[in-house]
């Protein structure tokens, strides 16, 4: 248990301090993690009803449209797949599209390996549940335990809820009409910005997602579908970058002095 209780050391953090204030985080109860992961399931998984509805109206047989969520599991790249192919895209471009928008839970998966540090039996099993919710309830944990807590919950409540939801919707589209009309679509991506926003608390964090949107909304009419994605993951080390040329070369030596003061508080 020591393991998992144990404070999480985020990269490039120091390991601690003399007084201890960071080698004793306080613990964060399981029912407030659990609580947290409810939310965010729920919330997500509900969604599921529109790339159900959305996918039986692109043409998707019903047998297909749950598939994509038992096996795909991951909502932006089936919304991808699924508009390309109602656009009237070929098949195979479209799933490459979609295939290109998915990298990104490999890059979650190396970050949640360190985290989780889970089983290596149980590793095949927890990676269909990298995605961004599990990831965004995940990370801001700060012990072990409560990060395991968290993805767990996430992941089986989202799971359930969002196969569940991607049926219900499937037998319900030819109820509903004209299914563009509703903008279905675009249910997923408000859910995943409105988790996504709190995050963002720092100067540089708000940069790079305002620089991340612009790069996906004036790439998507030149780019194929998840390309832009992709591209805009650029934002973050263009904005490190130009925030390292803005602090000058004397940046780091001015900081250290500055922390260094005399006896007499000078």
């Amino acid at each position: 248990m020591a393991e998992q209780t144990a404070p999480l050391q985020r990269a490039g953090e120091p390991a601690g301090q003399a007084d201890g204030s960071m080698i004793t985080a306080e613990a964060k109860p399981d029912a407030a993690v659990v609580r947290d992961a409810l939310g965010v399931g729920i919330a997500v998984g509900l969604s599921g009803f529109a790339f159900g509805v959305t996918s039986a109206g692109s043409g998707l047989s019903l047998l297909q449209t749950c598939a994509l969520s038992l096996l795909v599991f991951t909502g932006a790249s089936q919304f991808a797949l699924v508009g390309a192919l109602a656009a009237g895209g070929n098949p195979y471009t479209a799933a490459a599209g979609a295939f290109f928008l998915g990298v990104r839970n490999s890059f979650y998966g190396l970050r949640l390996s360190q985290l989780l540090a889970l089983p290596r039996a149980v590793r095949p099993f927890a990676a269909q549940w990298v995605i961004d919710e599990t990831t965004a309830v995940t990370l801001p944990q700060p012990t072990r335990r409560a990060a395991r807590i968290g993805f767990t919950v996430t992941g089986l409540t989202l799971y359930v809820l969002w196969n569940l939801t991607t049926l219900v919707g499937a037998l319900g589209a030819e109820a509903l009409g004209d299914t563009d009309a509703w903008g279905l679509d675009a249910a997923s991506p408000a859910v995943f910005l409105a988790l996504l926003a709190p995050m963002l608390k720092t100067t540089t964090e708000r940069v790079t997602g305002a620089l991340a949107v612009l790069l996906v909304l004036g790439l998507l009419p030149v780019l194929p579908a998840g390309v832009p994605v992709l591209v805009a993951a650029l934002a973050a080390p263009v904005v490190l970058f130009m925030r390292g040329r803005g602090k000058g070369p004397g940046a780091p030596e001015a900081k250290n002095s500055s922390t260094t003061t005399s006896k007499d508080g000078r």
